[in-house]
């Protein structure tokens, strides 16, 4: 009779073992936004210490210091504010424009631009040429405001294509358009004898 006694108590003690172990994982917590009598304001959520940035990227942005990949936030931020084209147009500019173009807009909108990409060719809506008159005057925040927002059927990209990148693909937008609406005195003195010179040219 004591053996059973001492088994059932045994067991009893490792029973409550087990709910201890178990509280341990189930901790009390608070919900999102529960309230709070512990704090001042009381709420559970507590505000971000002065000095936190709201948001991060890059390879390091995760470390435990905090500080790394904020300097790449703060150059997408006063990307975002112009109204204008913010870079200079040389060659680096248009050739990452290219690229980013090549990548994210050529399907659709072709590689000249004009609205009959691959993807047009097999059903998807065509997308207006770049060379209507509408967007040749459309200033450059309006093509930065559509890559970023989706227009249409277009959906955004601002979410795969940073800020500077977006200026990059306006750049070699206005480069399309050019290349299709180029006046003959604005080439340069060599380029417009060797359109002279071409058969049927005018005089």
């Amino acid at each position: 009779m004591k053996r059973f006694f001492l088994l059932v108590l045994a067991l009893g003690l490792l029973a409550g073992c087990e709910r201890a172990r178990q509280d341990m994982y189930d901790q009390p917590r608070y919900k999102p936004f529960a309230a709070s009598s512990l704090f001042a304001d009381g709420a559970s959520a507590r505000p971000p210490p002065p000095g936190t940035q709201a948001r991060a990227r890059g390879g390091f942005a995760d470390s435990s210091g905090g500080r790394l990949g904020t300097a790449a936030v703060g150059a997408d931020i006063a990307a975002e504010q112009p109204q204008t084209n913010p870079y200079p147009v040389d060659q680096r500019l248009l050739e990452r424009g290219r690229e980013r173009y090549m990548i994210y807009c050529m399907p659709c909108h072709s590689p000249v631009g004009d609205g009959d990409g691959l993807v047009v060719r097999r059903g998807f809506p065509a997308p207006p040429s770049y060379h209507q008159d509408r967007l040749r005057n459309a200033p450059d925040r309006h093509l930065y405001d559509v890559i970023s927002q989706g227009y249409g059927v277009m959906v955004p990209y601002a979410d795969r294509v940073e800020p500077a990148d977006r200026w990059a693909i306006v750049a070699f937008i206005r480069a399309l358009q050019r290349s299709q609406h180029a006046q003959a005195d604005s080439l340069p003195p060599a380029l417009q004898a060797r359109l002279q010179a071409e058969p049927g040219a005018a005089p």
